[in-house]
C-alpha cells in the first residue's frame, strides 16, 4: 500500500489535537501554500506548562496514539482510540471557504464560495468534475480535529490568582470565538492543572466555578480540573478518565459530519460551482458523481466513529454508484478523469476490504478481492488501453501487494507464524463444499508470491516495448502524441522511463527480488521448506541479474547444505541449486564452495552440460588462489558420485586373528569425466579395530585400469600413528597429538568413469567387542587444494556382494556386513579364591585371597580390576604379593580399582593378591568381581580378559530381644538436703549433676547365635547412645557375665541382665524422659587370632526411662530362720513355715498430695501381718512403703497376695508393679514360695541378702 499516496488508505481515528503540554509540536502544515494564506490561527497568549507533572501527562496522552495499532476489534481493552497531534500554543486550521481566481470577474450577484477541497471551488485540482482526492481524507486526518484539548495550570498564590484567572479566562474565550470563526464544528475542551491534591482543591471550587461560568464550559464535558499532586498511576488513571470523556465528544463531532452528508445526499440536486467552467468541454460533476462522493464521506465519517458495519455499506454503495453505468462508464478513457475514477475505485475496494478482515469476513474479503480484480480487468479491457501492457501487471502486482499488505496489518491469529492452520476457516455461514481453494485466506507469503509473476510479467512486457516507443516525448512529432495513449500508465512511469533506450528506467529485478523475499520470509517462519527454497531460487536467479553475488551466497548456501530434495532425488532442483551457487562462488572467489559443487556436480544423475570439462582437478582454474584450502565435506550435505561399501567376509572373529575384508568403490561419474586420482582412503571403525590409511602409489598395468571392475589386494602393515591424517601439520600440533596404532597400505588409487575398484584386506582383530566400519574418507590433492570427503557406512538391511579375482560377484546372505563380532581370544589365565569360608559375619573385616595362575603358553603381563557390587558398598584394599598396595573407598552401589599392576606372571607360575573387605554394619549381599586383563609377551597387541565372579553374603552374627523391667531404687531425693546445694566459687567450671527422681530398671536381654560355628564371647555390654528429656542415664551389669573366651554355639540363646539407673537433672522437671540403648557383643572366630577383636551394635527400641504417673512397686525378702543346730525345736517333726515380706511403696513425682487406699484380702494360700484396708497419704514428690507379713500354706509354689491399691481422689486402681523374685499376670502379683530343701540349702545365702535389703531400707526411710 506504499504506492498509494499517504492517507488514502489509513485506518480513520478520531483526531485528537493536544495543546499546552510542550514546545514541540506535530502538527502537519497544509499542502498549498495559498492555503497557509488563507489558514485560520488558533493560538493560544499564555506559555505551555513545563512542569514534571505535565511531561508525565504528555507522556501518557502519546502512549495512547492508536495509529499503529493492528486493524482488528479484537482489543477491547480500549475504551477510546485517538490520533494524537501534539503542538505548542498554536495550530493553523485550513480556510473554510475558498477565494475567487485572482482573474476573475466583478461578480454582478454575490457568490457561493465553498471548501477549497470541493470540486465547486475554481481553485481546486478537483474543478469542475472530479470527484475527490486524498487531500479531503488529510484534511480529516492531520489538519482539522475533532477535539482541541487544550491544558492551562491553576496558581495557588492567593495574590496572583485574580490576574490569572483572568487571563484563562480570556484565552479560552478567545480560541472557541477562532474556532467557531473559522467556520469548523470541533470541540473545545479545557482541562486545568493544579498542584494540589484532590483532597485539597475544594478550596479552588469558587475559582472554578467562576472560571466555568465566564467561558460557559460544562464540567462534564468540555471543563476538567486534574490535581497533579498524586501517584503515577492514579494521574495516568485520571488522564485516561479525561481522554474517555474527550472520545465521546469526538464521536459526536464526527457524527454530526455523517449526518451533513447524509442530509446533502438526500436533497438529490446536483450543487452548481461557485464559477461555472469556461472550456468548451468541460461539464460539472453529475448528480451520480456527488452521491459517490457523499457515500464516501458518510462511510470514511462511520469509520472515524469505528463503526465498521456502517462504513462498509456505505463504501458498497459508493463503489457500486462510482462503476456504475452513470459515473465511470461515462469518462472517456483518455480522459484524466478516468484513472482518477480508478484511483478512487481502487480507494474504495481497499476499505471495502479492510472491513470485511475487520470483522473476520476473510473468505467474502477473499472473493471481493477477486471481484474487484475481474471489474476493473473488464473495465480496463473495454475502456481502457487494454490489459497486454505492462501497466495492467504492474496494477496486478500492487493488488497482490494491498492484500498482503492488509493481511499483515490485521493480524489474524491463525494465520501468524506459530498457528499449523495453511489458511483461515472460513465464515460459518458460507458453505465449505462451493468454496475454492484459493477463495480461502491464506497468509501474505502467498500474495507477495503472486506479485513477484505479476512483477516478472510486467518486466517481460516492459522489455517488448518498441525502440521508437522508448524515447522521450517530443512535442514536435506528432507520431510520439499518437501513441501516448497506447500504454496503460496508470499508477506507472511512461514507456520512456519504464524501459528507456537510455539509462536504468524502472529496476525490475530489485521490485521482484523484493516481493520474492517478503514471500520467502513468510513462508521460512511457517517452515513450508519446500515453497521458501524455490522462491529462494527465484530470489537468487534475480539477484544474478542485479550482480549481488554475496547476497546469493548468504541465501543459498544454508539450503544447498542442508536441502531435502538430494535424499529425495530431486536432481532438477539440486542442479538448479548448484549451477547458480557455482556462478556466485567463482565471482565471490568461495573456493571451498566451488570445489564442493563440482564434486557434487561429477555425478552423472544430472544432466550433462555444454562445454564443461567436468575435471575434479580442474575446479580452481582461473581463479586466485593465495593458500592451498582444505576442504571437508561429506554425504551429509553433499552427493557424491563416488559409492563406498565396507564389508567384512565372516560376520564373527577371534581376537588374535584377521578376518578377509573388501572396501569397493564405484564411480557414478559422466563417461567423458576425468579420472580421479585419489591421495588416499581412510576407513574408519567404531569399536576395537584399528583406522586403515591407504596410500596412493602409480602402476603401469594398463589393463587393469581399463576394466569395469578391478579387484586388488592391499597387505597392511601396523605402524604408530598420532591419529591425524593431514600431512601439513606442524610438528609441534603432531608432537602434542597421543599415539595410536593404524594399519597402513599402499594400491593404485585411480577410479574411472563408471569404474568399480574393489579393495582387499586382512584385518587383525585384536580387542573383543562389536566393531563396525562407520565410514570411508577419500581425499584428492592436486596442487591448487586438497578435499576430503567423508562417506558414512550406515545400516541399510541390505546385503553386501564380495567380488572375485575372476569378476566375480558373491552375494553376503547377512544384512550389514560392515559389522562383525569380535569374540575375546579363549583365555588361560585362572581365577582361584583361596580357603573362602562358608559364612561371613557383619563387624568383621572379610579378607579374601586371591591366586591367579598362568597356563598360557608364553609370560603374561597382567593387571587386575576389582570391582565390588551391592547397596552402601563397603571400602576395601588390596595387596599384591609384592607390596602394591591400593585402596577404594566406600560406594553406594559400586567400589572399584581397575589397573591394578600384578606384573609379569612367568608360564605355569601364579601371583597372589588379597581383598580385605571393611566390616560393615548388617546383612549385605555383595558381588566381587575379577578381572585380570592381560597379553602375552610375544603378542602386545592382542589384549585377553579372564574374568570370575564371587558372590559374598554377609550375615548378622546376633539376634537379640530386650524387656526391660522397674525396679525399687535405693535413694530419693530429699528436698532438705544441703549437699544438694551447688555454690561454687568465681572461676571454677559448674560441675553440674542430677539432683531430680531418680528410676531403676532392669534390662534382660537374650542373645542367640545366627552363626554356622561356634563363636567365643569377649564381652557383652550396653551402652547410652543418647537421652531425651532433660535426664542422666547410667547402666551397670546386675549379674557377673560370662567368662571372657565363652564359646556360644550355633542356635541357642544367652541371656544377660543390665541395670539402668535414670535421674533427672531438676527435681522440678517432671516430664516423662526416654533414652535410646545400644547393646554391645565383642567376640571373635575361635580360629581367628586372640588379638582380633569384632564388635556387633544392636540398636535397642527407644524406651522410657522415667515417668511422670505415680507407680506402685511391689518387692519381696525372705525371713532366714536362726540355725537349727542352736535351735532347742530343731528335733521338732514340722520345721517352722517360710516367713516372707511383702513391701508396696507409691512413688508420687507429681506436684500434688495424693491419697490412696490399700485392700489386701484374706487367701488360703497364705496368712499375712499387716492392715487389711489403710489410707496412705503421700506427699509430693515423695514416696511411701508398707509392708506385709506374708505366712504362706504351701511350698514350692507361686501364691497370689490379692492386693488393690486405689487413688482415693480419681477412683482409679493402680496397677501393682512386680520387681525381682516375682512376676505378674492379668489378675495381679504372683510371689515365690520356695520348696523346703532350696531354703535349707540357701539359708545363708538367703539371711544375708534380708539383712542387706533391711540396711538399706533403713537408710533410704
Amino acid at each position: 500500500m506504499d504506492d498509494f499516496p499517504a492517507g488514502s488508505l489509513d485506518h480513520n481515528v478520531p483526531f485528537l489535537v493536544v495543546s499546552g503540554l510542550s514546545n514541540s509540536s506535530t502538527k502537519v502544515s497544509l499542502p498549498d501554500p495559498s492555503l497557509r494564506e488563507q489558514g485560520v490561527l488558533v493560538r493560544s497568549e499564555l506559555p505551555p506548562i513545563e512542569s514534571r507533572e505535565a511531561k508525565i501527562i504528555l507522556r501518557c496522552i502519546q502512549e495512547k496514539d492508536a495509529t499503529s495499532l493492528p486493524w482488528n476489534s479484537r482489543d477491547t481493552s480500549r475504551k477510546y482510540k485517538f490520533k494524537i497531534g501534539t503542538v505548542g500554543r498554536e495550530f493553523l486550521l485550513p480556510p473554510r471557504r475558498a477565494r475567487l481566481p485572482d482573474n476573475s470577474e466583478a461578480p454582478l450577484s454575490p457568490l457561493i464560495l465553498h471548501s477549497p477541497f470541493s470540486p465547486l471551488s475554481p481553485g481546486s485540482s478537483l474543478y469542475p468534475d472530479g470527484l475527490i482526492d486524498t487531500q479531503w481524507l488529510r484534511k480529516h486526518q492531520d489538519l482539522v480535529p475533532s477535539v482541541c484539548l487544550t491544558f492551562y495550570s491553576l496558581t495557588s498564590d492567593p495574590t496572583l490568582a485574580t490576574l490569572h484567572d483572568n487571563q484563562l479566562k480570556t484565552d479560552i474565550n478567545a480560541i472557541k470565538n477562532v474556532i467557531v470563526q473559522s467556520g469548523y464544528k470541533c470541540r473545545f475542551v479545557a482541562v486545568i492543572l493544579s498542584d494540589q491534591s484532590p483532597s485539597s482543591i475544594g478550596q479552588f471550587q469558587e475559582r472554578l466555578d467562576n472560571i466555568r461560568r465566564s467561558t460557559g464550559l460544562d464540567p462534564k464535558t468540555s471543563l476538567f480540573v486534574l490535581p497533579t499532586q498524586r501517584t503515577e498511576v492514579e494521574l495516568e488513571n485520571a488522564v485516561d478518565n479525561v481522554l474517555t470523556a474527550v472520545f465521546e465528544q469526538a464521536l459526536e463531532y464526527y457524527r454530526d459530519l455523517g449526518r451533513h452528508s447524509r442530509k446533502k445526499r438526500g436533497r438529490g440536486i446536483a450543487p452548481q460551482p461557485t464559477v461555472p467552467p469556461t472550456s468548451g468541454t468541460s461539464h460539472t460533476l453529475s448528480l451520480h458523481g456527488w452521491n459517490v462522493r457523499y457515500d464516501f464521506k458518510t462511510a470514511i465519517f462511520a469509520e472515524f466513529r469505528q463503526e465498521i458495519d456502517v462504513a462498509l455499506r456505505s463504501y458498497e454503495q459508493a463503489y457500486d454508484t462510482l462503476l456504475g453505468a452513470d459515473v465511470l462508464e461515462t469518462i472517456p478513457g483518455w480522459n484524466s478523469r478516468f484513472n482518477d475514477a480508478r484511483f478512487l475505485a481502487d480507494v474504495i475496494a481497499i476499505r471495502i476490504l479492510k472491513c470485511l478482515l475487520w470483522l473476520g469476513l476473510s473468505t467474502t474479503a477473499v472473493r471481493r478481492w477477486q471481484a474487484h480484480n475481474d471489474r476493473i480487468f473488464d473495465l480496463v479491457d473495454r475502456r481502457g488501453r487494454g490489459t497486454q501492457n505492462y501497466g495492467w501487471k504492474a496494477w496486478e502486482a500492487r493488488w497482490n501487494t494491498v492484500m498482503a499488505n492488509l493481511i499483515e496489518r490485521v493480524q489474524f491469529p491463525e494465520l501468524e507464524p506459530t498457528s499449523t492452520l495453511p489458511y483461515r476457516l472460513p465464515e460459518k455461514n458460507l458453505s465449505a463444499d462451493r468454496l475454492q481453494p484459493w477463495e480461502l485466506l491464506h497468509h501474505q507469503g502467498y500474495w507477495y508470491r503472486i506479485a513477484a509473476w505479476h512483477l516478472a510479467n510486467r518486466r517481460k512486457l516492459a522489455w517488448s516495448i518498441p525502440e521508437e516507443d522508448r524515447k522521450p516525448p517530443d512535442a514536435s512529432s506528432p507520431s510520439q502524441s499518437s501513441k501516448a495513449y497506447s500504454y496503460d500508465t496508470y499508477m506507472c512511469p511512461e514507456p520512456h522511463e519504464e524501459f528507456p533506450l537510455v539509462g536504468t528506467g524502472v529496476n525490475h529485478s530489485q521490485l521482484i527480488f523484493n516481493h520474492l523475499m517478503l514471500a520467502h520470509n513468510e513462508f521460512q517462519k511457517r517452515h513450508q521448506i519446500r515453497t521458501s527454497a524455490e522462491l529462494a531460487l527465484e530470489c537468487c536467479k534475480e539477484l544474478e541479474r542485479l550482480k549481488e553475488w554475496r547476497k546469493i551466497l548468504k541465501i543459498l548456501t544454508p539450503l544447498w547444505r542442508d536441502m531435502s530434495y538430494r535424499t529425495e532425488g530431486w536432481w532438477d532442483i539440486m542442479e538448479a541449486f548448484s549451477w547458480t551457487l557455482r556462478g556466485a562462488a567463482v565471482e565471490v572467489g568461495h573456493k571451498n564452495l566451488i570445489v564442493a559443487i563440482d564434486w557434487e556436480l561429477l555425478n552423472k544423475g544430472f544432466s550433462r552440460r555444454p562445454g564443461w570439462h567436468y575435471d575434479i582437478m580442474k575446479s580452481l582454474d582461473g581463479i586466485s588462489t593465495d593458500s592451498r584450502p582444505v576442504i571437508e565435506i561429506g554425504d551429509e550435505h553433499v552427493t557424491s558420485f563416488l559409492h563406498a561399501s565396507f564389508i567384512f567376509k565372516n560376520d564373527e572373529g577371534k581376537a588374535g586373528q584377521s578376518c578377509p575384508t573388501q572396501l569397493s568403490i564405484t564411480s557414478n561419474s559422466f563417461p567423458d569425466a576425468a579420472p580421479v586420482v585419489l591421495e588416499r582412503i581412510r576407513i574408519e571403525f567404531e569399536g576395537s579395530l584399528h583406522t586403515i590409511d591407504l596410500g596412493h602409489k602409480a602402476s603401469d598395468d594398463q589393463n587393469f585400469s581399463s576394466s569395469r571392475l578391478r579387484v586388488s589386494k592391499v597387505a597392511l602393515a601396523e605402524i604408530e600413528g598420532n591419529g591425524d591424517d593431514s600431512s601439513d601439520d606442524d610438528s609441534e600440533s603432531s608432537a602434542d597429538t597421543t599415539p595410536t596404532m593404524m594399519l597402513q597400505g599402499t594400491d593404485d588409487l585411480t577410479i574411472l568413469p563408471g569404474q568399480t575398484r574393489v579393495f582387499e584386506m586382512d584385518v587383525p582383530l585384536r580387542e573383543p567387542g562389536d566393531a563396525r566400519a562407520s565410514s570411508v574418507q577419500v581425499s584428492v590433492a592436486p596442487e591448487s587444494f586438497t578435499l576430503r570427503y567423508t562417506i558414512r557406512l550406515r545400516e541399510a538391511n541390505q546385503v553386501g556382494l564380495w567380488y572375485s579375482p575372476t569378476s566375480m560377484r558373491k552375494k553376503v546372505t547377512r544384512t550389514d556386513p560392515h559389522i562383525i563380532k569380535v569374540l575375546p581370544r579363549p583365555p588361560k589365565m585362572e581365577i582361584r579364591l583361596i580357603d573362602m569360608l562358608e559364612q561371613y559375619y557383619a563387624s568383621e573385616y572379610v579378607p579374601l585371597e586371591l591366586e591367579i595362575l598362568n597356563e598360557e603358553d608364553a609370560n603374561a603381563n597382567t593387571k587386575l580390576d576389582i570391582a565390588l557390587y551391592g547397596q552402601d558398598v563397603p571400602g576395601y584394599r588390596v595387596q599384591i604379593e609384592d607390596g602394591t598396595e591400593k585402596t577404594s573407598t566406600a560406594g553406594v552401589e559400586e567400589s572399584r580399582l581397575d589397573g591394578i599392576p600384578v606384573g609379569t606372571i612367568p608360564n605355569s607360575k601364579s601371583a597372589k593378591a588379597i581383598v580385605t573387605i571393611d566390616p560393615v554394619d548388617g546383612p549385605m549381599v555383595l558381588d566381587l568381581i575379577v578381572r585380570a586383563r592381560y597379553h602375552l609377551v610375544s603378542d602386545p597387541a592382542t589384549p585377553i580378559i579372564q574374568q570370575t565372579t564371587y558372590h559374598l553374603n554377609i550375615v548378622n552374627p546376633f539376634e537379640a530381644s530386650y524387656d526391660l523391667s522397674p525396679r525399687l531404687h535405693s535413694e530419693w531425693p530429699n528436698y532438705f538436703n544441703p549437699e544438694d546445694i551447688q555454690d561454687p566459687s568465681e572461676g571454677d567450671e559448674v560441675v553440674r549433676r542430677p539432683r531430680g527422681l531418680a528410676q531403676k530398671w532392669s534390662l534382660a536381654t537374650r542373645y542367640a547365635s545366627f552363626a554356622q560355628e561356634d563363636l567365643a564371647i569377649l564381652g557383652l555390654d550396653v551402652d547410652i547412645l543418647s537421652t531425651q528429656g532433660n535426664v542422666s542415664c547410667k547402666t551397670s551389669k546386675s549379674q557377673p557375665i560370662v567368662a571372657d573366651g565363652a564359646v556360644i554355639s550355633p542356635k541357642t540363646i544367652e541371656e544377660s541382665h543390665f541395670e539402668l539407673i535414670a535421674q533427672k537433672f531438676d527435681l522440678d522437671d517432671r516430664s516423662p524422659a526416654t533414652a535410646d540403648l545400644a547393646f554391645t557383643i565383642k567376640w571373635r572366630r575361635l580360629t581367628a587370632s586372640k588379638d582380633t577383636v569384632n564388635t556387633t551394635v544392636l540398636p535397642l527400641p527407644r524406651f522410657f526411662v522415667t515417668v511422670s504417673e505415680p507407680r506402685v512397686l511391689a518387692s519381696v525378702s525372705y525371713y532366714s530362720p536362726p540355725d537349727p543346730s542352736n535351735s532347742v525345736s530343731s528335733s521338732a517333726p514340722n520345721p517352722p513355715s517360710q516367713l516372707l515380706f511383702l513391701d508396696v511403696t507409691i512413688e508420687n513425682p507429681s506436684s500434688h498430695f495424693l491419697t490412696f487406699g490399700l485392700m489386701m484380702e484374706p487367701s488360703n494360700e497364705f496368712a499375712f501381718s499387716g492392715a487389711k484396708t489403710t489410707t496412705l497419704n503421700v506427699l509430693p514428690v515423695a514416696r511411701r512403703s508398707v509392708t506385709y507379713r506374708l505366712l504362706p500354706l504351701v511350698r514350692g509354689a507361686w501364691i497370689r497376695p490379692t492386693l488393690v491399691v486405689r487413688d482415693k481422689y480419681f477412683q482409679k486402681v493402680l496397677k501393682i508393679i512386680p520387681t525381682e523374685g516375682m512376676k505378674s499376670d492379668r489378675e495381679g502379683v504372683l510371689v515365690w514360695v520356695p520348696p523346703e530343701e532350696e531354703v535349707d540349702g540357701d539359708d545363708e545365702s538367703e539371711g544375708d541378702e534380708s539383712e542387706s535389703e533391711s540396711e538399706e531400707t533403713e537408710e533410704g526411710s
